[in-house]
């Protein structure tokens, strides 16, 4: 269960990893194309019951924010995150200190809302393409909940056991949905060209409904923050960027060309695919399937393809199509808690704000998989329901990245992309808010998510406030031999705390002459200085490197680190384990409020640092005569 909890601060997920075997571009845009093709499974339906006769031009508006809003903004994400972080991890390097770490936490309860909400409605859609099978028993359309159940569960199962081969089934799925998909639109729009009274009639109806060819377009502006859905799949995008193989001459510690040339390929290549495929599908389905179908209950809700593939193809065919449709729409619940699990352990336990075992890939399978029962059960299994807070998380998402873009561009002093990307940004930003205005159920289920991760970090953090911190500790060659020097001569290495100041002379003859007066050093023991110079102290883990100096003849060691009582218990004991002598510190007293002082360490990293050095060296060290001894006077 607790396989993987143990890497350091440089955990990154499963995608994030340094794979063995990359792959082709075109491949891995397959494992992405499993949450963004499989859309197309419900959005002619939803985009339908959005825009009515609309659909169509509704589509097209969708279709440009696409291909001229959302892939500029994730080409340039590719580009700048090449590592896979996506705009997440853009807006918390652009945003340090605790600014930046709350801003991530209320984006990863958007995300999570995003991923967890792609499972449950995937699922339910996969559930309403068996219900609606000809050949399906017909007492399945009054159990959906417990079938959408039983596909969440094996998705579970599937992932504690292992996902090693998720390219080669994302392959083998999207290649056969996509050419199922290709000959229900091109038999549709035979039959529209067979029969053009149907795009006479359509446009008679909608020049009746909307008689000025302006307010359709505006209308369609209105209702296209509902057809978001068709959005989906950009982050999961950048997120499998290593998974892309480069080219020979790629530099592995720094910016490989080559893969960041490919994933590009892979987002312009797939957005251009969905593009087609949803003018066409959204014509197709306008044109030929009643409105009343659309509506609940109808035999085109959410599946609107399938419903013209058994019209217009047979049941036989149309039975196929459903399998492939409920096959992707199951992986596509795969790619969703990939995503999660890319995302949970690459940022909260790296802040504390999460258990060590939260690393582990298989204890959040089991929470994340108990949370899509909860919210399946919630919405009844049904897919209408919860588009609104799929749109949610999909556009705060986007919407997150074009401002992560727009800021990039800006400090790197590129102003024409910078008005480009801001003009995006605006366009993501009023697509979200008139999206939140008008269901405003998806930014409440963000909300809970987002609620719940902050409250949780919290206590975590506080929980945790008392542990090693270092996720690595290494000693220059300068301060190795300070300490060996002192543990061969005299067998004891005596270590003075001190906060970085001026660095004077007689700084650090005072400061070393009040020590031995209060604390009774002896003359004879040789004593170095240690400080921690400051850091980001909204950093929980940390890969510590501690440099020996002698400064106006004083010997000093010193760290950059945000917490500086973690920081001091991890030196002890790696100076322990080196000098093979237990070594002792001596500190003053800190001035002012305990209470205070415990609120600036949780927060700030300092305070009352004595005695939090040494509950932190007694939870890590059980043995006390292994411990490092801690002087306070």
């Amino acid at each position: 269960m607790l396989d993987g909890a143990d890497q350091g601060a440089s955990h990154q997920g499963p995608h994030q990893v340094e794979v063995e075997k990359t792959h082709s571009w075109w491949r891995v845009m397959c494992l992405t194309g499993v949450d963004y093709f499989s859309t197309l499974g419900y959005q002619p339906a939803i985009a339908a019951l959005a825009a009515g006769l609309l659909s169509p031009i509704a589509t097209i508006v969708l279709v440009l924010v696409t291909l001229f809003g959302a892939l500029p903004v994730y080409r340039r994400v590719a580009s700048d995150s090449f590592k896979g972080a996506g705009s997440i991890m853009m807006l918390e390097k652009l945003l340090p200190w605790w600014a930046g770490k709350l801003f991530v936490l209320v984006l990863l309860g958007f995300a999570v809302t995003d991923f967890m909400i792609t499972m449950t409605l995937s699922a339910a859609d996969a559930t309403a393409h068996i219900a609606e099978n000809p050949f399906t028993p017909h007492w399945f359309t009054e159990i959906p909940v417990p079938i959408t159940l039983v596909l969440l569960l094996l998705l579970g199962i599937v992932f504690l056991r292992g996902f090693k081969e998720a390219i080669g089934i994302a392959v083998g799925l999207v290649a056969v949905f996509l050419a199922l998909n290709a000959v229900v639109v091109g038999v549709a729009l035979w039959h529209v060209f067979e029969r053009p009274v149907v795009a006479s009639d359509w446009w008679s109806n909608l020049t009746a409904q909307h008689s000025n060819p302006l307010v359709m377009i505006g209308i369609a502006l209105v209702v296209f923050p509902k057809l978001a859905l068709g959005l989906s799949g950009f982050e999961t995008g950048v997120a499998v960027m290593p998974q892309v193989r480069g080219d020979a001459r790629d530099d592995p510690s720094g910016r490989p060309e080559g893969r960041i040339r490919g994933t590009k390929r892979l987002l312009t290549t797939a957005a251009i695919i969905m593009s087609t495929f949803l003018i066409t599908s959204s014509i197709a389905t306008t044109f030929l399937i009643p409105q009343h179908e659309f509506q609940p209950g109808g035999g085109a809700n959410g599946r609107a393809l399938a419903f013209l593939a058994h019209e217009y193809l047979g049941n036989v065919f149309g039975s196929v199509y459903d399998i492939s449709t409920v096959a992707i729409l199951w992986f596509a619940g795969a790619s969703a808690m990939a995503g999660l699990l890319n995302l949970v352990p690459r940022f909260l336990p790296r802040y504390g704000m999460a258990p060590q075992w939260a690393r582990a890939t298989r204890p959040l399978v089991i929470i994340f998989t108990l949370t899509a029962f909860a919210i399946t059960v919630m919405f009844e299994a049904d897919v209408d329901a919860q588009g609104g807070a799929y749109a949610t998380g999909v556009l705060v998402l986007i919407t997150s990245a074009a401002v992560a873009v727009t800021l990039s561009a800006r400090r790197r002093q590129q102003r024409k992309r910078t008005i480009g990307f801001g003009v995006i940004a605006v366009v993501f930003v009023y697509t979200t808010v008139a999206n939140v205005i008008e269901r405003p159920d998806g930014v409440r289920i963000a909300a809970v998510f987002i609620i719940a991760i902050v409250v949780v970090s919290l206590v975590s953090r506080v929980r945790r406030s008392f542990e090693l911190r270092a996720s690595s500790i290494e000693l220059d060659a300068v301060a190795r031999q300070f300490i060996e020097a002192d543990a061969d001569q005299f067998s004891s290495v005596c270590i003075i705390a001190n906060e970085p100041g001026a660095g004077t002379a007689e700084a650090y003859r005072s400061k070393g002459r009040e020590e031995r007066r209060d604390s009774g050093i002896p003359a004879r023991v040789p004593t170095m200085f240690l400080e921690v110079l400051p850091a980001d102290s909204s950093d929980f883990e940390e890969d510590l490197v501690v440099e020996g100096h002698v400064v106006q003849g004083h010997r000093v060691l010193r760290v950059r680190s945000g917490n500086v009582p973690n920081t001091i218990a991890s030196t002890l004991l790696a100076v322990r384990d080196i000098a093979g002598v237990v070594p002792s510190i001596y500190f003053e007293w800190n001035e002012g409020s305990p209470i205070r002082n415990a609120l600036r360490f949780v927060f700030t990293g300092v305070g009352d640092v004595a005695p939090v050095t040494r509950e932190v060296l007694r939870e890590a060290e059980p043995d006390v005569n292994r411990r490092p001894t801690v002087h306070v006077s």
